[in-house]
């Protein structure tokens, strides 16, 4: 029996989704390599969208051979500011918080932050840019636009 997995929720307007360090996020000391948190922090942006009722696969449902067809989009990392403050160690349970800071016509920019318990680790501010099939930058889908800006409200 297949169980589904959790794309974290959503409280006060912040995603709050769990994940471990595994042995494959560390380092030869059992320290968590900064890489690791852009893809922890990656996973926590995804599941945000996913719990708003968005997917990247639904963005590019008809993608063929890795091309994107007219009308659909990607979200892509445009920047990142990140400022690692504490070390994740192999084994921690950590959360990932994400929540949407500003909405625009063709970007969002979301605060991020990796804690285990009490302490925050790593803060970033991430600009996501929406480009199109020609990979230049396209308006947001209204939808995923109205639905972020209610986050921002609640």
């Amino acid at each position: 029996m297949m169980t589904e997995v959790s794309a974290g929720e959503i409280k006060d307007g912040v995603h709050h989704m769990g994940v471990r360090a595994y042995l494959e996020d560390t380092d030869a000391g059992g320290v968590v390599y900064h890489a690791g948190y852009l893809r922890f922090m990656e996973r926590g942006r995804t599941d945000y969208l996913r719990v708003c009722g968005f997917s990247h696969s639904a963005f590019m449902s008809s993608q063929n051979e890795g091309t994107l067809h007219p009308g659909q989009i990607l979200l892509v990392v445009r920047h990142m500011e990140i400022d690692f403050r504490m070390p994740a160690l192999l084994d921690d349970t950590l959360m990932v918080e994400t929540s949407v800071v500003r909405v625009g016509g063709a970007s969002i920019i979301m605060h991020q932050a990796v804690t285990r318990g009490r302490d925050t680790l790593v803060t970033a501010v991430v600009k996501v840019g929406v480009i199109d099939a020609d990979k230049r930058p396209a308006r947001m889908p209204a939808a995923l636009r109205e639905r972020l800006l209610e986050e921002i409200k609640s």
